[in-house]
């Protein structure tokens, strides 16, 4: 039952992370900058991957030392997600897709080793009081949430049609 599990919480994320990634890809080049809600478009891709990034790992301790956030300590900068202010960063879209990369085989890894003890635990992050499997699942949401936002704006003003990924990640057609 754990494998069944960890397959569901894995493929669900991934579908919901290949939904941003499409946003990313799909995304016009003039449309990059342009305002979604509050932030620019590039902006939300970027806070919904740090938070998708951070909520992978194991508390506050680790998530800077990453390699991925040493080789792009000027991307990340003063980690500005963190505080009470509004987000100034801007981000190329390249910059993206290897975040994107990194999200993706950071699930991979994190999901092949809970355990059923892990998966029960609570969660490592003090304001979220709930299960690490539930933390999962929160994650989920919140790439969707943010995923939603941009293919709205595709949408309305780009005409851009976005497909729906049922689970997983699926692999290029050859």
């Amino acid at each position: 039952m754990l494998d069944t599990i960890k397959d569901v919480l894995a493929n669900q994320f991934l579908a919901a992370l290949c939904t941003l990634s499409e946003c990313i890809d799909r995304c016009p080049d003039a449309a990059w900058k342009s305002k979604i809600v509050n932030l620019e478009f590039n902006q939300a891709a970027f806070h919904t991957l740090i938070f998708t990034d951070y909520y992978l790992g194991d508390g506050d301790e680790t998530f800077r030392r990453q390699p991925f956030h040493r080789e792009n300590q000027g991307r990340f900068g003063d980690y500005e997600e963190f505080e009470d202010r509004v987000q100034v960063a801007v981000y190329e879209r390249p910059f993206i897709q290897d975040y994107v990369a990194h999200c993706r085989a950071k699930l991979s890894a994190t999901i092949a080793a809970e355990t059923a003890e892990t998966l029960s635990a609570k969660s490592p992050f003090p304001r979220l009081t709930f299960s690490r499997a539930e933390l999962y699942l929160y994650s989920t949401r919140h790439i969707q949430h943010h995923a939603a936002q941009l293919i709205l704006r595709l949408r309305r003003d780009h005409q851009q049609d976005m497909p729906w990924f049922k689970s997983g990640w699926p692999e290029p057609a050859q």
